[in-house]
């Protein structure tokens, strides 16, 4: 589960997932059309937080329709549509809160899309729609010292009629036999009954997301949970890529396993908050890598001369990150709304336009998607 040789190469990430064409609906009225797609929400928060973004590269496909603008170009598909979902939720307390379906999905990543000759550190596979193939994970095996997998990528399955997501174990999925070499594997609350978790424990780290309660990491000698960051829950799409886009910013940095998967609880529920694909606040994501470094320094100091694997125990003053972070995100908090107190008197138009660049709401027809206190 450690990195395998690190000082062989240099510190470089591979992240795999397809981009999206994501359009949400609230008791069937559309509410908003965004981009969508692992990829882009984890480099909303992975590339600001990373100390050299230069050093990531993204795999990703799309077709000719694709019609946003991105910061990492992806593959394009000549014959095949973008892929598309389409989320129903419901205003009912008692329904199920999302319900997913694969309207159209593109091609699939292939081994030979990967970059050819290539080593990295770490390596990060978040598949939405069944695009990352068992050779393509076996391939990133290959050049990945530390390999992170989203469940979701490995066991959703699809109705070959109307495209509604379900689970499938983890055994049948035709990647089981890959668990041994992969170093974290990341499950909801949800898909983690698909896992079985003791028997993944046993031969990976398991990091289970649950929402409200933060998360837990299991591996081979103990476990423990991990505290979340109180939010009010908007919209869930995107939370788990969010949460490992800084799981894996925290894990790059240094950091030990508990204060990364703490970062990445706080990435997560800085996603919630937000309609589709969020757009932060640079200086709250600036505020927040440097306490990153700060973190990692006092960090450092701590190990005193131990070799720099990756460290499971939580560490002294993993609870005053916890804190730090918190109060990044406070700050920031106050600032926009003193933002938005000056804006009071000023022009409807004006005030929108400012509102957009604070909250990072794209293309919102209405207000919330969902009110539930997270």
């Amino acid at each position: 589960m450690g990195r395998k040789n690190p000082q062989h190469h240099p510190h470089r990430t591979l992240i795999v997932g397809n981009y999206c064409h994501d359009v949400l609906f609230k008791d069937n009225t559309l509410i908003a059309q965004t981009l969508g797609g692992a990829s882009s929400f984890i480099s909303a928060v992975f590339d600001p937080l990373s100390s050299d973004p230069s050093s990531t590269s993204y795999i990703s496909k799309v077709g000719p329709d694709f019609s946003h603008q991105v910061s990492h170009p992806p593959i394009l598909s000549p014959s095949s549509p973008t892929t598309l979902f389409h989320a129903h939720f419901s205003s009912e307390p008692r329904r199920q809160d999302r319900v997913l379906k694969r309207v159209r999905s593109c091609d699939p990543i292939l081994p030979s899309d990967l970059p050819p000759n290539a080593k990295f550190n770490f390596g990060l596979a978040a598949a939405v729609a069944g695009e990352i193939l068992p050779e393509t994970l076996a391939r990133m095996l290959d050049i990945c010292d530390t390999l992170f997998v989203d469940v979701q990528g490995l066991i959703r399955a699809f109705d070959p009629v109307d495209g509604t997501v379900s689970l499938v174990g983890l055994k049948i999925s035709g990647f089981h036999h890959l668990l041994p070499r992969i170093s974290f594997l990341k499950a909801s609350a949800e898909e983690a009954p698909f896992v079985d978790v003791e028997e993944a424990r046993r031969l990976c780290c398991v990091v289970v997301t649950n929402g409200e309660d933060g998360c837990t990491v299991y591996w081979k000698d103990g476990e423990y949970r991990i505290a979340p960051f109180p939010t009010v829950q908007v919209d869930p799409t995107g939370a788990g890529d969010s949460f490992l886009g800084g799981f894996v910013a925290g894990l790059v940095h240094g950091l030990a396993v508990p204060d990364a998967a703490l970062l990445g609880n706080f990435c997560g529920s800085l996603t919630v908050g937000h309609v589709g694909l969020p757009k932060f606040d640079s200086k709250l994501l600036q505020r927040v890598k440097d306490e990153v470094v700060k973190r990692k320094m006092q960090y450092s100091c701590c190990l005193d001369g131990q070799d720099d694997g990756l460290k499971f125990e939580k560490p002294l003053g993993h609870d005053q990150f916890h804190a730090s972070l918190a109060a990044a995100k406070l700050a920031t908090a106050c600032s926009i709304r003193e933002c938005q107190q000056d804006l009071h008197n000023s022009p409807t138009t004006i005030e929108q336009d400012i509102h957009q660049q604070c909250t990072g709401q794209h293309k919102l027809l209405t207000t919330s998607v969902l009110e539930e206190p997270i």
